[in-house]
């Protein structure tokens, strides 16, 4: 059996005290260079096994696990504003993992997470899956998802749906019936599923003209660039990305032909990014508040450390943007109509 390794010999392997030693996993303040000593040290000798050794005496390791789908991404941004704003006044720290939108890596994530020792875990999904479920169940760490919405989990999220079917009856009140949804694949169930059903159903309700196609992006500028000519092959009136990003990608590539928007053709978008204001013309979207979700959601996580929450779903509030980058087609319906009146 291997001897354990204790803070003696890391101290004696960084050639630092063990009181510094106990400083850097206490997150105080050592020089930057002793810092990557003792950081060496750990490494060598795997004291990393017992680095949250602190948590068996206080219950506590002041820690949250925080998995992201990516790094570059404005709503990632605003997300994690919010998770600081109600964990950092308490004393609580982030530890942050990603998963580059990928399931497995995910999970992986989780499980890594549980083993350290956190406080409790905040997922900003890509995908639910059983595996989810079993290690929310079978885990001691509570476990908080954004994102994404499951039966018996405690999550967090946008109505998707409902934000969708606001888009699409916001579009069929402007009179356009030939559109396409820019989107991600269904393996994110609440953007490439849910918001996706919401529009199409918002768009075409009463309407029997009204056709909507399907174009499949990532969620990055770049790939919603790159489709931007296989979306114009469909010749719709309006283009709606599933979010902003998608949209704007759109936009470049519009402006860069110099085809004119809204005159010849409409575009909107999802999320309420900030650059979608400055652009010209300014993007018509859907303003979601992930600072506020992110605050909501590490107030239902240290809720449930408490002992207080309950597996529930809470949805956010929607805010519709209209600005600049929607054309009314109904104006000139209208008055064709009058005008067939008035012959008659």
């Amino acid at each position: 059996m291997e001897e354990k390794v204790t803070i003696t010999d890391v101290a004696k392997l960084a050639g630092v005290s063990k009181s510094t030693v106990s400083r850097y996993l206490n997150n105080g303040y050592i020089s930057l260079e002793k810092q990557e000593r003792v950081r060496a040290a750990i490494a060598e000798t795997g004291f990393k096994s017992n680095f949250f050794a602190k948590r068996l005496k206080t219950k506590e390791s002041k820690l949250i696990g925080i998995v992201l789908p990516r790094m570059d991404s404005v709503s990632v941004g605003k997300l994690l504003s919010g998770f600081a704003r109600i964990f950092e006044p308490l004393g609580y720290q982030g530890l942050l993992l990603v998963s580059n939108l990928e399931v497995e890596k995910e999970l992986q994530n989780i499980e890594s997470l549980q083993q350290q020792g956190v406080d409790g875990i905040i997922v900003d999904s890509v995908g639910i899956t059983e595996r989810h479920r079993e290690l929310a169940k079978t885990s001691g760490v509570p476990l908080v998802i954004t994102g994404q919405s499951a039966e018996g989990l405690a999550c967090i999220k946008i109505d998707d749906y409902g934000a969708g079917h606001m888009m699409g009856a916001y579009l069929r009140g402007q009179g356009h019936t030939r559109a396409v949804f820019a989107g991600v694949t269904e393996t994110d169930t609440a953007v490439g599923v849910e918001r996706r059903k919401g529009f199409l159903e918002g768009f075409t309700e009463g309407e029997t003209e009204a056709t909507v196609d399907f174009v499949q992006t990532g969620f990055d500028f770049l790939s919603a660039y790159n489709k931007a000519a296989d979306i114009l092959a469909c010749r719709p009136t309006v283009i709606v990305g599933a979010t902003d990003n998608i949209s704007l990608g759109i936009l470049r590539y519009l402006h860069e032909r110099g085809i004119k928007v809204p005159q010849e053709i409409s575009v909107t978008g999802f999320g309420g990014y900030d650059v979608g204001a400055v652009v010209y013309p300014a993007l018509t979207t859907i303003f979601f508040d992930y600072e506020l979700v992110g605050m909501k959601a590490a107030r239902f996580l240290l809720d449930k450390l408490a002992g207080k929450a309950k597996h529930e779903k809470l949805e956010m509030p929607l805010l519709f943007v209209e600005r600049e980058s929607v054309r009314n087609l109904a104006i000139g319906q209208d008055s064709e109509k009058l005008g067939l009146q008035s012959l008659v």
